[in-house]
This record gives structure tokens, sequence and C-alpha cells, in this order.
């Protein structure tokens, strides 16, 4: 039992990782506890053990977080049970090697390095591979620890300075603080070296407080923008049936027009693929000409669109962002930049072939670039469809490009009723505070929602309900230290973090 211990220990991280994120528990009052366990794990036993231990830990974590890529795939991607459980493993399996590669240096320099220094390399060093994960293969950065504070503003502030990562930073030195408390007087960190990092949690507190005010008072003399927000909440199943495409058009027509009977707004967003026609022609458009003549607004409508260079070259296919003036022509079109690997493209489909049907349901999608944000009036739109919230230098491209809103369309009834909706939302609220940005969110099942500058959710949908909200937006400018340079915290961190490894490395190496 007592070989066991570990593992159970590091178990107990994982679930308190799920018990602490939103979708979970949403207990976020946990973080600074949640890894104690695991670094009890990693801190007793071989350096083979202790990486064993991080993938048990990453593990229960990944699959716990990523449980929902079995519904996508079984119900929507028709794969069966067996491969999509099996898809689930293998990258719940992949995301444990960073937590793996964590815990392996993390045993190391436990043994090799005093406390008041693991205390700031070890969170720089699980920051890093955080980013590490979000470059390779595509990325995928999936619920970091720091978007687990999402819902609480008041201390989610200083990433208009380090992004989301400097949350997790923080998250991890609490519980190395708590950790190295309940070691021994040996291993433990002396009152006079508490001084700096508990200086830097004040810090960080005081800062949150009065740059949310000061947040505030700028979008209050901001220009504002009405903008209305429609949630079609169409069936992923029928969405795309010849014989439904005029109901779910007559739906997003009916709800818009709710709007503008309520209020006056200026745009209204509809959600990623809401016309679900491919080609548009003149007769489809004509209902959506007339109501945008009726109501004077422009209209931003996720579709997919196509593009034929010449006749011997197949179509290019885009996932895209349609804005439409009120007299019903275009004013411009986004295609999305970042797309899913299996879900929107196929990697390697030259050289594997056979996983080509796994994309035959939406399309073979071709990748568009960033340029200059989409103008209504005051307003300038940077675009984020779907997944591309959740990668936030997609939206620090928008800022230096001009963007003062970020428009997020979203099609998230792939994930059934699970805590993936959350967790976009989540991500989505930090793309806000990292570019001082109000962000608009239309998803088509939910989670829509209008976040201010600050991260604060003014208003959001439940999921699974048709929803049409009007909101004043704040529109501001100027750029953040994060989008000028702080973005580079979290490459820093890694580069840093691996420097001081090896080096240590190599000095006791010298040294025996």
């Amino acid at each position: 039992m007592a070989a066991l211990h570990p593992y159970i220990f590091a178990a107990l991280s994982g679930v308190g990782l799920w018990l602490a994120f939103p979708g979970g528990g949403a207990m976020p009052q946990l973080l600074p506890l949640v890894l104690v366990p695991l670094l009890h794990a990693v801190a007793v036993g071989s350096l083979r053990q202790a990486t064993l231990v991080g993938l048990v830990g990453g593990l229960v974590h990944f699959l716990l977080l990523l449980y929902w890529i079995v519904i996508v795939l079984n119900t929507y991607g028709g794969l069966s049970w067996f491969f999509s459980l099996l898809a689930l493993v293998l990258l719940a399996s992949y995301m444990s090697i960073y937590i793996a590669i964590f815990a392996a240096i993390t045993r190391f320099s436990l043994e090799a390095l005093p406390p008041a220094i693991n205390l700031w390399l070890l969170p720089a060093l699980w920051v890093g591979l955080d980013w590490l994960r979000s470059i390779l293969f595509s990325g995928f950065p999936w619920m970091d620890l720091g978007y687990a504070l999402y819902n609480l503003p008041t201390v989610i502030q200083i990433a208009d300075l380090v992004g989301h990562y400097g949350l997790t930073y923080l998250i991890v030195m609490l519980n190395l603080l708590i950790f190295f408390f309940s070691k021994s007087r040996r291993n433990s960190l002396t009152q006079s070296q508490l001084i700096l990092p508990v200086c830097l949690l004040l810090l960080v507190v005081v800062y949150s407080q009065r740059r949310m005010q000061q947040i505030q008072q700028q979008a209050n003399a901001a220009p504002h923008m009405t903008i209305g927000v429609v949630q079609g909440n169409i069936d992923q199943s029928v969405k795309w049936l010849p014989a439904q495409q005029k109901t779910t058009v007559d739906t997003y027509l009916r709800l818009s027009n709710s709007l503008t009977n309520s209020s006056a707004p200026s745009l209204i967003v509809w959600p990623e693929t809401a016309l679900p026609v491919y080609p548009l022609t003149e007769a489809q458009m004509a209902p959506l000409h007339t109501l945008l003549r009726q109501g004077d607004f422009a209209l931003l409508s996720g579709v997919p669109l196509h593009e034929t260079i010449n006749r011997n070259i197949k179509p290019k296919l885009y996932n895209s962002a349609l804005l439409l003036k009120p007299d019903g022509t275009t004013v411009g079109t986004y295609h999305k930049s970042h797309l899913v690997p299996f879900g929107e493209y196929v990697p390697l489909q030259d050289v594997f072939p056979f996983i080509s049907p796994l994309v035959q349901a939406v399309g073979n999608f071709s990748a568009g670039t960033i340029d200059q944000p989409l103008p209504r009036q005051e307003a300038k739109l940077g675009i984020l469809i779907c997944f591309e919230s959740v990668f936030a230098d997609l939206s620090r491209q928008w800022v230096k490009a001009g963007a003062n809103l970020l428009v997020n369309l979203t099609n998230d009834a792939w994930y059934g009723r699970s805590s993936a909706p959350y967790h976009s939302l989540a991500m989505a609220v930090f793309r806000a505070v990292e570019t001082r940005r109000s962000l608009v969110r239309s998803a088509n099942t939910g989670i829509s929602a209008f976040i201010e500058p600050t991260g604060t959710i003014a208003e959001q949908s439940e999921i699974f309900i048709q929803w049409a909200k009007s909101a004043e937006i704040s529109l501001l400018t100027g750029k953040t230290v994060w989008v000028r340079f702080g973005y580079l915290f979290a490459p820093a961190c890694l580069t840093l973090s691996l420097i001081i490894s090896a080096s240590t490395l190599s000095i006791r190496r010298l040294r025996t």
C-alpha cells in the first residue's frame, strides 16, 4: 500500500483540478491546494517514479477535463464508442506528458536546489510547458490553470501584463508555498524568504483592484455601440440538411426582428455557420437583405464560403465571417486562420489518406489570415471563430491590426451538455482582459455573452435555449503591456527554467 500512495496522491490532484474548474465543481478556492498532493507524491521515490506519478496525475486530470471529446466524436463524428474512447485516452496521454516532464524536473530540482529557488523556478517550468503545449502540433492550450479564475474579475487583472499565464504562475507558487510549509524545517522556507513572494501576491491583489476601477472608468468614457447577439439553438444533427436550411435562417430572422423591436442595435451578430448554406445564392440572401433594410443595422454572421481560382483547381472552402451593411452589400469577410485538426482539415492527408473520412461531414477547409479588422461605424471588429478564442495570440494580432472590439462566433453544439461550453467561455474572458477589449460572443447553442474589458461577464445565456439580447458595448483603444511584449512571459519562463535546470544538472555532474 505504501508503494501505491504516491499514485493515489497524484490522482487526488487530478480530481481536485476537476473540482476547481468550471464545468466540474467550479470551486476555484481549491486552486492554492490542488497541486500539493502531486508535489508530495513527486518528492518521494525515484526519478522514474516521479515521472510515472506525473503521468497518473495528468491522465486523471485530462480524462476528466476532456471527456467531451467522446461526445464530439461519437455523436457527431460517427465514430464508435470504442474509437471515441481510444481517441480520448490518446489525447489525455499526450497532454499528460507535459505534467510528467514537470514532475521529473521537479523531482530533480527539489533534491538539487533550495526551496527559495524552487519557489520561483517550478512555477516558471509549469507555465513554460503550458506554453509549449499551446504551439506544438498546431497547439491545444485547453483550460490552463489560470482560466479557472475567469469568474473572479477582481483577481485576474494582471492578465493585461503577462496574460493568463501570470495567473497560472501564481497558482503554482501558492501550491509550492503550502507544500514547503508542510515539509520538515530543513526543507522549508525561512521567514525572510517568504517576504518577496508574499509581497508579490499582495501587489497582484492591489494592482487588480485598482486596475479594474481604472478600466471601468475608461470604458465609461469611451465610445459605445449597441450590439445584438442571437443564439439560434439549432440542432447540429439536422443543421446541414437541405430541408432544414430555411427553418434555420427563419429562426435567426425572427430572433433578430425581436431585437430591432426592443432596441436599435447598430450591429447584430449571428454565430459560426449560422447560415448553413453552400454556396449562398441571391434567393437565399433576399430575406436577409429585407431584414437589414427594415432594421437599419449591419449583420455579422458565420458562413461557409468558397473561392474558385480557376477551373483546373478544386475550390477552396473557408469557415468564414461575413459582414453585411444595412443595404445588404458586403463590407468584408474573414476566413478562420487557425483550423481544428481532424475537424476542419486533415493533417498529412497525402501521407495518411485513410483518415480523410473523419472530416467528410464538415469539409476540408483552408486557412485564412488575419489582416484588417472589419469596420462598422466606430467599431473595428477582430473576429475569433470557434476554437480561435482559445489562442491568446490571435486576439493580440487583431488588436495590433487595429481592432477595438473582439467578436467570437462559435458553434458549441458539438460538445453537447458537457463542461466544454463553460470552458470556452472561461477562456474567452481572458482574451478581453489581456487586450482590454470588449468581447461579444455569439454561440449557436450557448454560451453567448457580453464580456467587458475588465473580464466581467455583463450578461450570458444558458445553453441549449434560443436567446437574443442587446447591450451597450464600450470601444477601447490603446495597447496593453501584454499586447506589446508581455506575451513573451510564457516562452521566457520555459527558456529560463530549462536553462537553470540544465545548468544545475551539469554542475552536479561535474562535482560527482
